[in-house]
């Protein structure tokens, strides 16, 4: 009988050694995936602190060649009218240009900072798998001092560990009941978890849904919103090019005191040019890779308090 009321607790506390086992996996797993969110998170701010480098970059550039190049361009082609209407236009097509790149760094005066928040997640993630860790250890110990004492028969050990065992079966109710609480909380999260966040970036960004939407969503039935501004400046910088190149192929036989100003314009303009092209890729929804980061959100999530769900 002693042999018997022996295996029986050996085999229950060998299942639930096993149960741990799978504790630790699980955790181990979770963490994991609130690493890929931090990783998501700090690509995300590199990339929108990309974007706002270029337009800010770009917008001095050719402030400054307003203020400077075209207008001493202006003053050496004054006798000539119609040379002064074509700097004159290129000055035009480049103001444009400025005010259509101010409205592409969409994420300045967000107050939301993607990397305040993947240093939050990091921050809290760090005590939560301390913690299961900890409890997990516990329950180990537990279980494996409780099987030494069966095997010993020792009483005075066993009914230590079962003590033990109560307040760890407390401790792995209060978790229980705030992964119970948090599943409540995420139960939009975790039935469609899109539009979830898509409306909390919302409402704590202030942006409007179609850029959202377009960053989130990332396919072909959303339209880029910033393709007209974008469409705007390229056609706005051929025009200035074209203008450019018209100027020196009139005015420097003329004038020969304007050729240096042009130069100096057609450099800034290719460099323009370039950070152009760099901003037009970074606003790719691909590259900011949003809607990535919302589907390791959801895998990350699914893990534990969507399932208690």
């Amino acid at each position: 009988m002693e042999k018997v009321r022996f295996w029986r607790g050996s085999e229950s506390r060998a299942a639930i050694c096993i149960g741990i086992g799978i504790g630790f996996y699980g955790n181990s797993e979770t963490s994991d995936g609130v690493s890929q969110l931090s990783s998501a998170l700090l690509h995300a701010n590199h990339t929108l602190s990309a974007i706002d480098h270029l337009v800010l970059e770009m917008v001095e550039r050719l402030g400054e060649a307003v203020r400077t190049e075209l207008t001493t361009l202006e003053e050496v082609l004054e006798p000539r009218t119609e040379l002064v209407a074509a700097a004159r236009g290129a000055r035009r097509q480049a103001e444009a240009v400025a005010q259509q790149l101010q409205g592409l760094a969409f994420w300045q005066g967000v107050p939301l900072s993607p990397l305040q928040v993947a240093e939050d997640v990091s921050f809290v993630e760090e005590y939560r798998w301390l913690a299961y860790v900890l409890l997990l250890l516990l329950e180990l110990l537990v279980c494996l001092f409780t099987l030494l004492g069966l095997a010993k028969q020792s009483k005075w050990l066993v009914i230590v560990m079962t003590v033990m065992s109560l307040l760890v079966l407390v401790l792995s109710w209060g978790s229980m009941g705030l992964e119970a609480a948090t599943a409540v909380g995420l139960s939009d999260f975790c039935s469609n978890p899109d539009p979830y966040v898509l409306n909390l970036t919302q409402e704590e960004t202030g942006l409007s849904s179609d850029i959202l939407s377009y960053y989130f969503l990332c396919n072909q039935a959303v339209s880029n919103p910033f393709q007209q501004r974008l469409t705007l400046s390229q056609r706005a910088l051929a025009n200035i090019h074209s203008q450019l190149l018209g100027l020196e192929r009139e005015a420097v036989p003329q004038f020969p005191s304007a050729q240096k100003p042009l130069l100096s314009l057609e450099e800034t303009l290719n460099v323009t040019e370039g950070n152009f092209h760099q901003l037009v890729a970074l606003l790719h929804c691909r590259v900011l890779g949003a809607s990535a980061s919302t589907h390791r959100t959801s895998s990350f999530l699914s893990l534990d308090p969507c399932h208690c769900a």
